[in-house]
């Protein structure tokens, strides 16, 4: 295949199997982002990624700046927490998350003036103990959703035999444009982390993998691929079919080496470590600045949004403040999400805090949430056909029914990544998902 400008773009080598066609829905894909006003106040949970919480580095009637490290521990696998704002910390008390688990929260009163703490400077990065002890010390966790702490997944185990770097700018979820305008407005940002990635990790190959159904990224994206490394082509760009759930880790690492990761296994197995574009974009960002993750940015949009856009905000920022900010609700929200409309959290409230790996705000209208009655599955086998991991999810519904643990194992049930393509495809309207949760929770 061949780019705008006569450069060769690369195919996929492997075809996923499963998936399925979702609405597009990218009304947002023109809309550059706009920085969110100053907020009075942020919730800082000390919980924001996958692994240990922190605990607190601050006290009630603390000032503090932008940046200063508010939490952090001494767990390997967790991502110190930094203030987005200036202020005084009013409050270190227990909150709510989205997805229903409480956890410790530092509150902070914003003195409105944003002063950046004193702290701040480019980090001395000379060596890959150095890089990864920068990455921590940024915060940085997945942007993509996942909110996987960014240098466990570099801090490749010894004598591990990692080539290839996949920087994933698919986005295949519908609505969610942040990693599209990442490549429209920052591939200068995008090329300096895919150079201190293969530097400091020592990748030989870098593939920046997007679906086929943004061309303006692909034209973009493959003038960094034709970028002046100049010693044998190491960085490359894919364009992928435009299929859900492409941008999965599994999915993409198979699309793009054609290596297939072992059940229950990771893409390092297979010599891939799959990063997403938002994630590498910021390593640079940080190696030139030293400022930490206190801000990102996110999509809001659906039919219940008056004014549906990319804002920049600040970690902690309300759910609802981000809201009003986009003109409020024009109709009444049938249903609220963070993230996707595909493997998202459904939320009761707006009055949740905004977390690093949020990507997004859906606000949706009845009349945009099609719903299924749920009955009898009539065995059509739909959600095996869809499923990308090979997988039996009625089998593992029944398993769950009679809490057949041994059963549910040998079904490979802890390989389900929760995509919903099962869900989706399903005429009976079952909850799918749901009974993979609750199957893996079993089976712990």
């Amino acid at each position: 295949m061949k780019s705008n400008d006569g450069s060769e773009v690369l195919r996929p080598v492997a075809r996923v199997r499963g998936g399925v066609k979702v609405p597009h829905r990218k009304n947002t894909a023109s809309i550059k982002p706009v920085r969110i006003s100053i907020p009075e106040r942020v919730v800082l949970p000390m919980r924001q990624h996958i692994g240990a919480p922190c605990e607190p580095l601050v006290k009630i009637g603390d000032k503090v700046a932008v940046g200063q490290p508010i939490g952090d521990t001494s767990a390997f696998v967790a991502a110190p927490i930094h203030a987005s704002v200036s202020g005084t910390v009013i409050s270190l008390s227990p909150v709510k998350l989205s997805n229903g688990t409480v956890g410790s929260a530092v509150t902070i009163q914003s003195d409105g003036l944003m002063t950046e703490w004193e702290g701040i400077a480019p980090p001395e990065v000379n060596d890959t103990k150095s890089f990864l002890s920068a990455v921590r010390a940024s915060g940085l966790v997945g942007l993509g959703g996942a909110g996987f702490p960014t240098h466990v997944k570099l801090g490749l185990k010894p004598g591990a035999k990692v080539d290839t770097l996949i920087v994933n700018a698919a986005e295949c979820e519908p609505y969610i444009t942040v990693d599209y305008r990442q490549c429209i407005d920052e591939p200068a940002d995008v090329l300096g982390g895919i150079y201190a990635l293969m530097e400091y990790i020592g990748f030989t190959q870098v593939i920046i993998a997007v679906e086929d159904n943004k061309p303006d990224a692909i034209s973009i994206l493959n003038d960094i691929a034709q970028s002046d490394l100049g010693d044998g082509n190491k960085i490359r760009l894919m364009t992928l079919k435009s299929q859900y759930p492409q941008g999965a880790e599994k999915m993409m690492v198979l699309s793009t080496t054609g290596r297939k990761v072992p059940p229950g296994g990771l893409p390092s197995d297979v010599g891939c470590v799959v990063m997403n574009v938002g994630s590498v974009a910021f390593i640079s960002r940080y190696l030139r600045t030293g400022k930490a993750l206190v801000s990102r940015t996110m999509t809001v949009d659906g039919s219940a949004i008056a004014k549906p856009q990319n804002v920049r905000v600040p970690i902690g920022i309300s759910i609802r403040e981000v809201i009003d900010f986009c003109g409020g609700f024009k109709c009444e929200p049938y249903k609220l999400i963070t993230g996707g409309p595909m493997m998202g959290v459904a939320i009761y409230s707006e009055d949740f805090p905004v977390l690093k790996q949020n990507n997004a705000i859906l606000a949706l209208g009845k009349g945009q949430v099609k719903e299924k009655k749920t009955v009898d599955c009539i065995r059509c086998g739909r959600c095996s056909r869809v499923c990308p991991m090979y997988l039996a999810p009625t089998l593992i519904k029944d398993g769950v029914k009679t809490g057949d643990k041994e059963q549910l194992l040998k079904l490979g049930t802890a390989s389900c990544m929760e995509c919903g393509s099962c869900a989706y495809a399903c005429p009976s309207g079952i909850p799918l998902v749901q009974y993979m949760r609750r199957a893996k929770e079993l089976i712990k």
